[in-house]
């Protein structure tokens, strides 16, 4: 990963322990035992985000308090650790106040109690699963939608005061809950960032590719994003600024990424790159970097043919090479003005998963895979080894002559991350985990990986077919289907897994 120009930004979690306060008379450090529970919860979420621990809520009084504190640090998940009874009267104001999701964690201190030596006040502090289906109800009753994480506490030690074991961090229990909260911690952080991001949209969509079609205000409306509309000129009078000594800092840059190809040895329209078509692409990359610095974005979709022998056709022909940096430095560039893709790829990027510009470009039946690509931008940080760079005689369909990237994503497990926009207006996220193999690629300076289902390539394409995608995915690196369905939880999407 190169370094990139603008950091993602982390979630904001807030984090409380309910109780009962009847219980802190009757049983003597019950409360400060759920305090160090909670505190222990906090330690181990501040991994992932910045939190913001209330402590004990036990009456509704509390509740409200924490509703409103919760509302002052702007947070954008919310967590109530179940740490023993507590009636839902002293839970419900906290989430009727601060409306950001919420996640019950029902997380046990020990994997089995002292049978025989078990007292009530040490049943309370493991009874965290008692009150959390009056939670649900309550939840439900009031419109209020509510997620549950259900596991083992995870302690490396066992407090004084326990009569049990409580060291649980090696048991599977505890391994799977926290993977569940940090999976939800990170999906946090995505509605946060694109809250906060500007989109530059870069010229126009493709003529006629009607799915790629969508409205600017309906995307700020479901997602936060701002989007920037760019023209050519601005780009053009940045190439016009950009000095020799950035073209050679550009060169230096791509030769120590990528590999220059020589002549394909079976496509004539893919050649060497020639000294000015790299030259350019140098050029146009510099300005494509001072593009972004300039109007502050966090992600591009653009496209322009331009008339034939153009000035801005020339430039255009020059932006797969920059835009795959760009995308490598956590700016995701999607071509064709595929403005929706753009934000997957925004979303694998914000989560750390790569996330490279992608389509169906065959099938091969033998090995029964689908190759997946496109003839650019694509995500350098997930590349199996060095990509490739062509030159191209022409881009198929498309007008100019250029420089493409060559490249497949590294072997192993990948997830495609598809946003689509139905027939209401609404988008949707389509989540696909496949493997993706070392099958073999085309030498035509088209982006390629041989991507293996989990069915064969007929059942899984007439599925994806059936749920009316966007015809562009992002590729993520890893299987993330459980962290991109909470991403659509949180944003709000309607979430399909094939």
């Amino acid at each position: 990963m190169l370094t990139p120009i603008k950091p993602v930004k982390k979630p904001r979690v807030g984090l409380y322990t309910i109780g009962l306060q009847a219980y802190w008379n009757q049983f003597p450090g019950l409360k400060e035992r759920l305090i160090e529970y909670g505190k222990f919860i906090e330690s181990k979420m501040s991994r992932y985000g910045e939190v913001y621990n209330y402590g004990l809520v036990d009456t509704e009084v509390e509740a409200r308090r924490a509703g409103e504190w919760f509302n002052e640090k702007n947070v954008d998940i919310v967590f109530c650790h179940s740490g023993t009874y507590s009636t839902s009267s002293a839970i419900l104001p906290v989430h009727q106040i601060c409306k950001a999701p919420a996640v019950v964690l029902n997380l046990q201190p020990t994997e089995r109690v002292n049978y025989e030596s078990t007292t009530t006040g040490e049943w309370l502090a493991h009874c965290g699963a008692c009150p959390t289906p009056e939670i649900a109800n309550a939840f439900n009753r009031s419109g209020i939608k509510f997620r549950v994480v259900n596991g083992l506490l995870g302690l490396d030690y066992t407090p004084k005061i326990s009569l049990t074991n409580e060291k649980t961090n090696e048991r599977k229990e505890a391994i799977r809950a926290w993977q569940q909260i940090e999976d939800w911690i990170r999906a946090a952080s995505v509605p946060r960032t694109l809250r906060h991001s500007r989109f530059g949209f870069l010229g126009n969509t493709y003529s006629g590719m009607l799915d790629m079609y969508s409205d600017f205000t309906m995307i700020q409306a479901q997602t936060g994003i701002h989007v920037e509309i760019l023209e050519m000129c601005d780009l053009d009078s940045l190439v016009k600024q950009v000095t020799e000594v950035e073209v050679k800092r550009k060169m230096d840059e791509i030769n120590e990424i990528f590999e220059i190809s020589g002549d394909s040895p079976s496509d004539p329209i893919a050649k060497k790159p020639t000294v000015e078509q790299m030259e350019w692409s140098c050029r146009v990359a510099a300005a494509q970097e001072k593009l972004v610095r300039e109007y502050d974005l966090d992600a591009l979709s653009y496209y322009y043919h331009g008339a034939p022998n153009s000035e801005y056709e020339k430039l255009q022909a020059g932006f797969i090479v920059g835009h795959s940096l760009l995308t490598a430095k956590g700016i995701p560039c999607s071509g064709e003005g595929d403005f929706k893709t753009a934000i997957a790829m925004k979303i694998c990027d914000i989560l750390g998963t790569g996330g490279s510009f992608s389509e169906i470009v065959v099938v091969d039946y033998v090995d029964e895979t689908i190759l997946l690509g496109h003839d650019g931008p694509f995500h350098i940080a997930i590349s199996d080894g060095k990509p490739i760079l062509r030159g191209m005689g022409l881009y198929h369909g498309k007008q100019g002559t250029g420089v493409s990237v060559e490249a497949k994503i590294k072997t192993g497990s990948i997830t495609t991350l598809n946003v689509t926009q139905t027939g209401d207006g609404r988008l949707k996220l389509i989540i696909s985990e496949a493997e993706s193999t070392d099958g073999p690629i085309m030498r035509i300076g088209n982006t390629q990986t041989p991507v293996k289902f989990k069915e064969h390539p007929d059942i899984y394409m007439e599925k994806w077919f059936n749920e009316a995608p966007t015809h562009h995915c992002a590729m993520s690196i890893g299987h993330n289907a459980s962290l991109f369905n909470k991403v659509g939880d949180l944003l709000g999407v309607r979430t399909v897994t094939l």
